[in-house]
């Protein structure tokens, strides 16, 4: 999936009202972008990072660039836009390439379950059971070459893993889908240590029969693409 307007590079001031960023230009303009993730960040909103803006014309929008990229030493980058990875997972479910993931005849994105919750896709037809898929961006890596998730405390996440358990529990099959947002991990885990009662609750959904599919994207100033594989560690 290529980004909609060739990215440009700026560097960081602060990110902060959590969808803020004061941003340098290279022409040594500072302005404003959206930050479309509502996570800490943690890791990822330091002073001085070198960072990838997408401008837009859209008069219907008061700030004209959105942070998509944070660049790492190495060629790395790491995709900070939440809203990303589920536009390009709906293309790769569609086109049947996402391992695991293939053989049903209709992707359906926010569909309405559980308790006043939406499923990020479900899957439905091929002579198959519906398969409920959530998915959760990965960007936090405190250990090189581990990603991890969640990078702060997400009561959220704890209930979307509990409507999968009831999913799975009822016979149904129910996926939990990590997308990792960062070029430079190999393997991931959860951050227990941030949010214990989500890994608690991961533990219950897999014993429930969910299952974990985990992988990387591709990522570059050009776009971003469904990446691999990654061995998923639990910690618990």
């Amino acid at each position: 999936m290529k980004f909609d307007t060739p990215l440009i590079p700026a560097t960081l001031i602060r990110r902060y009202k959590r969808f803020l960023a004061d941003c340098r230009l290279e022409d040594g303009r500072e302005i404003t972008a959206h930050v479309a993730n509502p996570g800490s960040m943690l890791g990822l909103k330091d002073e001085g990072l070198r960072i990838w803006l997408e401008p837009n014309d859209d008069p219907k929008r008061k700030l004209k660039f959105g942070w998509r990229l944070v660049e790492h030493p190495g060629g790395h980058f790491t995709g900070v836009d939440t809203g990303v990875p589920n536009k390009m997972l709906k293309a790769a479910l569609m086109a049947g390439q996402v391992p695991g993931l293939t053989g049903y005849d209709l992707v359906r994105p926010e569909v309405k379950y559980g308790e006043n919750s939406r499923i990020d896709f479900l899957l439905s037809g091929g002579g198959k059971a519906d398969c409920y898929v959530e998915v959760k961006s990965v960007t936090l890596s405190r250990q090189s070459g581990l990603a991890e998730f969640p990078d702060s405390v997400t009561a959220r996440g704890t209930k979307h893993l509990g409507e999968l358990a009831e999913v799975a529990h009822s016979g149904g099959r129910a996926v939990m889908l990590y997308l990792i947002q960062r070029t430079d991990c190999t393997s991931m885990t959860l951050a227990a240590d941030i949010d214990t009662k989500y890994a608690v609750a991961f533990a219950k959904a897999t014993a429930s029969g969910v299952e974990t599919l985990c992988f990387d994207c591709k990522l570059s100033p050009g776009g971003v693409e469904l990446g691999t594989a990654v061995p998923f560690q639990s910690p618990i």
